[in-house]
């Protein structure tokens, strides 16, 4: 008489449902908040309770939180703030615009690129302040110099990213629009444009940090306010809390503003990437 078969099947595992646990509710901004708490401690413990840097080489970070409530109360920080954005949002507009149809065009076409990219390359060498006396001579730094500066700042991330990305589009993916009648800006904004969407705002964010940087370039050489000349004020004064108040906040305000790009990246990744 034979023995019984033996069941060699494998035991059953429990069905996954391919879903990653969920984390902690916030839990990305809280880790991406250790390393600025951390240096915030350690700046309080070197000044205030070690003593190693005095009140005028580095002020505690109660001080700078006093001037600032001191400078909110009476408006002038909110006075600062808001005409350093204005410039920043229409100097990163102004110059990104023309970054994009630009890099769009010569991207685009072969003959528009040999025919120009050499140029703009040669400008995008000339370090920012180099444009500064000739903006000087030409407009002055009053507010049109001040966005003049801040979009050519803007410009040449927007303009290098979009038409190094559009030089590198799937050709297959042209050949498909255009079998589908895609001609001229009907291809580029339906099927180029969404193409590279990553690579734009990668631009896109480079040129708004440079926004930021070249507003401080021009506060600093010629304005009556904004925190560029909240900066030069209080270095002329001897505030050391008011200019690092202002170091601060443009650091906030420049996080915020790339946060609010990232978002639209976001959605736009979700709607047409």
């Amino acid at each position: 008489m034979s023995a019984p078969a033996q069941d060699t099947a494998a035991p059953t595992q429990p069905p996954t449902t391919g879903k990653k646990p969920a984390g902690l509710p916030g839990g990305k901004l809280l880790l991406g908040l250790i390393v600025p708490a951390a240096v915030l401690l350690a700046w309080w413990l070197v000044t205030d309770v070690f003593g190693v840097f005095t009140a005028t080489q580095l002020p505690a970070p109660q001080a700078v939180l006093e001037a600032g409530l001191g400078l909110m109360s009476s408006g002038d920080l909110w006075g600062h703030m808001g005409i350093s954005v204005q410039r920043v949002l229409l100097g990163f507009l102004a110059g990104s615009a023309a970054g994009l149809l630009l890099g769009s065009l010569l991207g685009l076409s072969g003959l528009a690129d040999r025919l120009l990219n050499p140029t703009v390359g040669a400008f995008r060498a000339v370090p920012s302040l180099a444009w500064v006396p000739l903006i000087l001579l030409w407009v002055g730094l009053g507010e049109d110099g001040k966005v003049l500066l801040i979009a050519i700042g803007a410009f040449f991330p927007v303009f290098t990213s979009i038409h190094s990305a559009l030089r590198h589009v799937d050709p297959h993916l042209v050949e498909a629009g255009r079998a589908f009648g895609f001609h001229g800006i009907r291809l580029l904004t339906t099927v180029q444009l969404p193409a590279v969407v990553p690579p734009v705002f990668s631009g896109l964010r480079l040129a708004l940090a440079q926004a930021w940087l070249f507003l401080v370039a021009s506060e600093l050489l010629g304005a009556s306010e904004g925190l560029g000349f909240l900066l030069t004020e209080s270095q002329n004064n001897g505030r050391t809390d008011r200019l690092l108040l202002a170091i601060v906040m443009l650091a906030l305000l420049g996080k915020l503003t790339d946060a609010l790009l990232g978002m639209l990246e976001r959605k736009a990744l979700k709607t047409w990437a």
